[in-house]
């Protein structure tokens, strides 16, 4: 069963989106990002500036495209929809707003749920956590320090 993580009082969702996809890729994970298509805009272009001496590569997977093989085994994909991309490790949903849980979260072996101390953002990852719980997944919070 797909395990399910909250992080909670996330400052700054694009910085901490950097830093954790920074962590999943020293520990070799696939991941896949979704969201609406201008965060996940702001996200590509973090990624790039975001170390100084570090690149995590990345690619854009826009609605109806197809991936080249070359870039098939980037580790780190940013997808408006994440049921078409092609890996099922990690999900990291960065939909602002969203009160649904992303399309296929099911087919992913792990789903983290970035949350902001905006307040429709955590009324929203209410309405997400009663989806996930209603369906009998174990959710786990995480309360970033501020």
């Amino acid at each position: 069963m797909t395990e399910i993580k909250f992080h909670f009082n996330v400052a700054d969702r694009t910085e901490y989106a950097c830093r954790l996809l920074r962590k999943a890729s020293r520990q070799g994970a696939t991941v896949v990002v979704t969201g609406p298509v201008p965060v996940l805009a702001s996200l590509d272009r973090a990624l790039w500036a975001f170390d100084g001496i570090e690149f995590l590569p990345h690619l854009m997977l826009r609605a109806g495209q197809t991936v080249p093989e070359r870039l098939g085994r980037t580790k780190i994909w940013l997808s408006e929809d994440p049921s078409a991309s092609g890996h099922h490790e990690v999900l990291v949903n960065l939909g602002l707003d969203a009160l649904e849980a992303p399309p296929g979260f099911e087919s992913f072996a792990r789903v983290i749920e970035v949350v902001s101390t905006d307040e429709n953002d955590r009324v929203a990852a209410r309405q997400r956590w009663k989806h996930y719980a209603a369906r009998g997944y174990v959710i786990e919070r995480h309360e970033v320090a501020r």
